[in-house]
């Protein structure tokens, strides 16, 4: 714990005070090395700390790339800058996530395979895109007004991509009108255009109009979940949304397609939502960029409606379910397993 005060402490003094590249690199540098000493004195197998010091010194190698083009380019304003140490901070937690997650995880041996599979991992996905995640901090700069940067930097402390932090706040009541839809033998998923700082950030990685997605039990939106911020009422996660929760700027809009369902493989996803209520979960922010969850109750929106289709083998494409834009969800029916139901345009005479 004090290693990892100290850490953090470094970062935030980077954050708020330092011009230079070095305290960064420093930092990163120790993180790796104290983690890759941990490993190797620890009661594991051979096998397990040799596949640990290769990821972590790959990573390594990604946090200082990213630390000097992107952190410290010499194109930056104020607003990117800051934005760019923020992400450069987050990414500190990438070591400490693999170390708590993944070697420590009872699917280990299926996870990590082969150095081959290290390799891919790290590179294709952080590595590879390091130029999408400058591009964004750009774009995020110049397209993103300092109140939306604010709202959005007071909401980031709620998150929490590690643990549970959302448990039960889907009620009695509404697993009661969930499984009064039972005889309406469909589900309703739907997309959405907010306009919410969450929803404009994502869109930067999209390059989606439609940046949210939702499922429902019944046609009305009544029992419509997703996972989202909770609205600073819950803890961001798995929560019910409400039709005004979507009415955040002049142009916002919702569609809403329906997809066939037996009755048991609906009431298996009712069930499955009680049980993911029931253990707790929490929203994947990191897993926005970083594509991959800590933990199976983890998720964004779109993750999370793929994931419960394909609970029941309901899904109607593949794709790594921590890659699924919300747009995937439409795009991707290749076989016209949806059915278009209708659009609500919330500001429009």
């Amino acid at each position: 714990m004090n290693t990892i005060i100290l850490i953090f402490g470094m970062l935030l003094s980077a954050l708020l005070f330092s011009n230079s590249i070095g305290l960064f690199s420093v930092t990163y540098v120790f993180t790796n090395v104290y983690l890759i000493i941990k490993k190797i004195l620890s009661k594991t197998t051979k096998q397990n700390k040799f596949l640990s010091t290769i990821l972590y010194l790959m990573i390594m190698t990604v946090q200082l790339v990213f630390n000097a083009t992107v952190i410290f380019s010499e194109n930056n304003n104020v607003i990117i800058s800051f934005i760019s140490r923020f992400i450069g901070i987050i990414i500190v937690l990438m070591p400490f996530w693999i170390d708590e997650g993944i070697f420590y995880n009872k699917d280990f041996s299926s996870k990590l395979l082969s150095v081959q599979d290290i390799t891919t991992f790290t590179f294709s996905e952080i590595k590879d895109n390091m130029n999408n995640i400058k591009e964004i901090i750009n774009k995020t700069g110049k397209n993103l007004s300092k109140e939306k940067l604010n709202e959005l930097l007071q909401d980031i402390p709620r998150h929490n991509s590690f643990r549970y932090i959302n448990k039960g706040s889907l009620t009695d009541e509404y697993f009661n009108v969930a499984y009064q839809t039972l005889n309406d033998l469909n589900i309703y998923i739907i997309v959405s255009n907010t306009g919410s700082p969450a929803s404009e950030i994502i869109s930067l990685f999209t390059k989606k109009i439609y940046n949210h997605a939702s499922l429902s039990f019944d046609k009305d939106l009544k029992t419509i979940i997703s996972y989202n911020g909770g609205e600073r009422i819950y803890p961001p996660g798995m929560n019910m949304e409400i039709i005004e929760y979507f009415n955040k700027k002049p142009d916002s809009s919702i569609i809403v397609y329906s997809l066939p369902i037996t009755l048991e493989k609906k009431r298996a996803i009712i069930e499955k939502i009680k049980l993911i209520n029931k253990e707790g979960n929490a929203y994947n922010l990191l897993g926005l960029v970083f594509k991959f969850s800590f933990k199976p109750n983890i998720m964004f929106c779109s993750q999370f409606v793929y994931k419960i289709l394909k609970e029941v083998n309901i899904h109607y494409f593949k794709k790594r379910d921590d890659n699924i834009k919300p747009t995937d969800l439409i795009e991707l029916d290749y076989h016209r397993k949806l059915k278009y139901e209708y659009e609500i345009k919330f500001n429009t005479v």
